[in-house]
């Protein structure tokens, strides 16, 4: 570990001359790439300088119990030896997570996709208890959030809704729920009372930024017509929607909850992009995603990862064995210690890969 530390700290010695050029404002991205490199090991060696000090602390104390011959000097070398192991210990520990490489879109606003899936008019009702709960979360977070496509059913629950998430380490907290989320309970469409489970899809997409993607016009094909729902002012009056299908993929992005067709083509956009952006991540880190897929989770939108059943006011998250009885906490956006209890876990899974 001190080798590779050792290396890290030349590193850091380089990026501190190279964040200096005058010349590295003018490539913008490389300049945001250098800056975070750099933020990431600024705390690595402010860890590693303390790390160093009590290794160094130690030695020498240990010298003195070795060297001094007054009885009350080592008794007190001995009181300091014991409290200069574990602060060492800490730092060591300290080190280790730190000594991970953050993912870098950790820090990216996230589109969140959820979809009723079996249940029919019941999933479709949970999508939109669902669509609460993440904004909700959002908001006691301080995040922004921002709809850019929904299909709403009659009875007031989605089909399918996409939206946005915006502000610091969203992607980071809230990559894990992409699954499927199972929810038991007594549907309001059923009048024997009986327990009914039901299921929706939740897929959490990094986003993209214009510069990270480029999608060229002659790859694109956009077709505008009239807003589609159950009901409400321009539904069915304006060529308002917007369908985008990107021609070389053959994805295709419908927006049409804007009254303007330019407003709906620009989310249409954003959405694409993003999709485009999760397919080239996908394909470049195929190994990354396969070592994920067999610890907490890998985003796979047919894994099953939780479970809310109503009656019981019981959580269940499959990866990590987790069960709450707060389940009406939960709807009301209390998701902290899932969220939490699933970062936990990775980052349990990442030092135990890099000490393998």
């Amino acid at each position: 570990m001190r080798d590779r530390l050792e290396r890290l700290k030349i590193r850091f010695n380089e990026l501190d001359t190279d964040i200096q050029n005058p010349d590295l404002i003018r490539d913008a991205r490389r300049y945001k790439e250098l800056m975070r490199e750099h933020a990431y090991l600024s705390r690595l060696m402010e860890e590693y300088a303390r790390y160093v000090k009590f290794s160094d602390d130690l030695k020498n104390t240990k010298d003195m119990i070795q060297e001094t011959d007054d009885p009350d000097m080592r008794a007190m070398a001995k009181e300091e030896l014991a409290e200069l192991e574990t602060r060492l210990l800490k730092s060591e520990e300290a080190l280790k997570i730190l000594l991970i490489p953050p993912d870098p879109l950790e820090e990216k606003n996230i589109i969140m996709e959820i979809r009723g899936g079996t249940g029919g008019e019941e999933a479709a009702l949970f999508a939109a208890d669902l669509f609460r709960m993440y904004t909700r979360y959002a908001e006691s977070r301080g995040w922004k959030y921002e709809i850019l496509s929904s299909n709403e059913t009659g009875l007031g629950g989605y089909k399918e809704i996409s939206f946005s998430i915006s502000g610091k380490y969203v992607y980071g907290s809230l990559r894990y729920e992409s699954g499927v989320h199972r929810v038991q309970r007594v549907p309001e469409t059923e009048a024997s009372g009986r327990i009914h489970t039901s299921a929706v899809t939740v897929a959490v997409l990094p986003e993209a930024e214009e510069t990270e993607i480029q999608i060229r016009a002659e790859d694109l094909r956009i077709d505008v017509m009239r807003a589609g729902g159950p009901g409400g002012q321009c539904v069915n009056t304006t060529d308002s929607a917007v369908r985008l299908t990107h021609l070389p993929t053959g994805l295709v992005v419908i927006c049409q909850d804007e009254k303007s067709q330019i407003k709906n083509k620009a989310k249409a956009m954003r959405v694409l992009r993003t999709r485009l952006f999760e397919m080239e991540e996908d394909r470049k880190n195929a190994e990354r995603s396969a070592n994920r897929k067999s610890q907490v989770g890998s985003g796979d939108r047919s894994e099953r990862i939780r479970t809310y059943n109503f009656p019981q006011n019981r959580i269940t998250d499959h990866r990590i064995n987790l069960t709450l009885y707060k389940l009406d906490l939960v709807m009301q956006g209390d998701i902290h210690e899932l969220v939490e209890g699933l970062c936990m876990a990775a980052r349990e899974d990442q030092l135990k890969q890099s000490a393998s």
